[in-house]
């Protein structure tokens, strides 16, 4: 093929949005952020930009942060702005399947398209540095007194922190209507709650607080994975006598209405920077689990993620 003809074949697929991402002069990405600046979701979404622009697989990032309601806000401006673009991607996980579970919005995540999960980690639960629980058994012991005397303090209502306070008092004979829990639209407000000791209770992913359990401002007192964390000396709800343990996942979802071979593009894109040095190291500073999966595999896994999270909340007394 004449190099002139091949240049103008290019310049047609581009302009037909064929083109793979990566073979494109650039890519200006639009990453939406379904929550407030400070929480995992944002350290999530703007670590991955970094990673793609440093390993040059985009050019740019412009990042929109719209927190609220386990990020539903987020997903239904993200779908109604977004159609058809394919260099469009929104962060999202289990929060926001809780989310869409308990809420029941008339725009779902059906309506936008699977790309990947990235991530996996657990919920740790912590007090301020000066609470007068010092252990979860501390903190059992006044629900089982007075439930609402105990805030727990976390993302979105039917967020994982908020379906793990409820799954703890079934298991300690407390009723889950009574758990006082007090949703925050990002991680940062969240955070504040806990070092103003406005809450009880704070539950979120360890890379959330691990420089204030560092620095000595907060005390993990549980983590909801089956064996303690790599590294990590905090306690797990089972190994304390409570069966609580609940994963946390992340992903991207792209824009509703894109074709085949732009998801194609995206999906190539996620799988090169988790490849890269600069996501290795988003990793390890976050004490991020790599857990990627795309195609049909994540398709499947979100439905049966829905699955399992109806079940728990249901048993959970979260959905009666």
């Amino acid at each position: 093929m004449r190099r002139d003809t091949f240049l103008k074949s290019m310049a047609v697929m581009a302009a037909a949005g064929a083109l793979p991402l990566t073979a494109r002069a650039s890519v200006n990405l639009k990453m939406m952020i379904p929550a407030n600046p400070g929480g995992g979701w944002d350290g999530t979404g703007r670590a991955l930009g970094k990673a793609l622009i440093d390993a040059k697989l985009a050019e740019t990032v412009q990042y929109d942060n719209k927190g609220g309601a386990a990020g539903v806000i987020g997903l239904a401006q993200f779908v109604n702005s977004s159609k058809g673009d394919p260099n469009a991607l929104m962060v999202m996980g289990a929060v926001m399947l809780g989310g869409i579970i308990t809420g029941k919005p008339a725009i779902s995540l059906d309506k936008a398209t699977p790309i990947a999960r990235l991530t996996s980690e657990y919920n740790v639960f912590v007090v301020p540095a000066d609470s007068p629980f010092k252990t979860m058994k501390d903190v059992v012991a006044q629900m089982q007194k007075d439930p609402g005397s105990v805030k727990w303090g976390g993302g979105s209502r039917g967020s994982t922190e908020h379906i793990c306070a409820s799954m703890l008092a079934t298991k300690v004979n407390v009723d889950p209507k009574k758990v006082n829990y007090v949703a925050f639209r990002g991680g940062g407000e969240a955070t504040a709650a806990i070092l103003g000791g406005n809450v009880s209770v704070g539950g979120s992913g360890y890379s959330e607080f691990a420089e204030y359990i560092a620095a000595g401002k907060m005390r993990p007192i549980g983590v909801t994975s089956e064996k303690r964390l790599p590294g990590i000396n905090i306690p797990t709800m089972k190994e304390q006598g409570y069966d609580v343990v609940l994963g946390n996942w992340r992903g991207v979802y792209g824009a509703p209405g894109i074709t085949a071979e732009q998801r194609a593009a995206l999906t190539d894109l996620i799988v090169k920077v988790s490849k890269t040095k600069g996501w290795a190291e988003a990793l390890e500073k976050n004490g991020w689990t790599p857990a990627l999966l795309t195609g049909k595999a994540f398709d499947d896994f979100v439905d049966s993620d829905f699955a399992s999270l109806r079940g728990i909340m249901h048993l959970s007394g979260m959905l009666s």
